[in-house]
């Protein structure tokens, strides 16, 4: 079997748009909602609306992909399954390590997706010797000082970090310096990566905030909304009284 050490996803090379590659997780996970239903084919607008883009767009993207759909017909939703995945690269088996289980390592340990995405978690590692031994989703976790040695003999190139901010900075380093090119931090800071090592951070926290920033901004909308519904009419002046003292227009009107 294939493993991440020794393939590349192609993306880059046939020079796909990062905006691009970031939404075609978006239309797969619609389309294996479509496959799971044994729905043959999908018109455009209807896999645009089902992944939350404009159908122009989508239409955009899968031709970076070569895959233009047939009029009248659509999309054939199994090849585009294979295709977008081939592109995505998970059609062959990447070993992933997830580096600090506590709640939040142990909870990605136990998600199911990682396998039927095409990752394979081969190691769960963290510092506290107590965890040395003890399954987690069925595998046993591994103490950190094997970190190195786990990476090279499963030939790990993604690595996952949910430790405590304060370590995820060390823990990065050591992964790069053992050969893992592809990181996703769950840790609450910004880690600093040399050139060809791609960060994707997930902050929970952040995106939390920025719901909040919305749904501030939607309650003082219906609080100004509901104002202006309750405020009463201006009293409407007479042409005598609109006048200036000179009877001309005053020069500001009254709002």
């Amino acid at each position: 079997m294939a493993t991440g050490r020794t393939h590349r996803p192609a993306t880059r090379s046939r020079g796909i748009p990062e905006a691009t590659v970031a939404r075609l997780p978006l239309y797969l996970r619609a389309l294996t909602a479509l496959s799971e239903r044994s729905v043959p084919t999908v018109s455009s607008e209807e896999l645009a609306a089902a992944a939350g883009v404009n159908s122009a767009k989508l239409r955009k993207d899968f031709s970076y992909l070569g895959s233009y759909g047939t009029r009248g017909v659509g999309y054939d939703v199994e090849y585009l399954v294979y295709q977008i995945s081939r592109e995505l690269g998970l059609t062959q088996d990447w070993p992933v390590v997830i580096v600090g289980i506590g709640n939040l390592g142990a909870a990605l340990a136990n998600y199911g997706g990682f396998a039927s995405r095409g990752f394979r978690v081969a190691a769960l590692i963290d510092a506290d010797p107590a965890m040395a031994g003890k399954p987690v989703a069925g595998i046993p976790v591994q103490h950190s000082d094997e970190l190195e040695s786990i990476i090279q003999d499963n030939g790990v190139s993604i690595g996952v970090i949910a430790t405590p901010a304060g370590a995820a900075q060390p823990v990065c380093d050591r992964l790069v310096a053992a050969g893992v090119t592809s990181i996703l931090n769950f840790a609450p800071t910004v880690l600093s990566v040399p050139d060809g090592v791609d960060v994707r951070k997930v902050d929970l926290s952040i995106e939390l905030q920025i719901l909040a920033f919305h749904e501030q901004r939607k309650a003082g909308e219906e609080a100004a909304a509901a104002g202006t519904a309750a405020a009463p009419a201006p009293a409407r002046k007479d042409s005598a009284t609109d006048q200036g003292p000179d009877g001309d227009v005053p020069a500001v009107m009254p709002a």
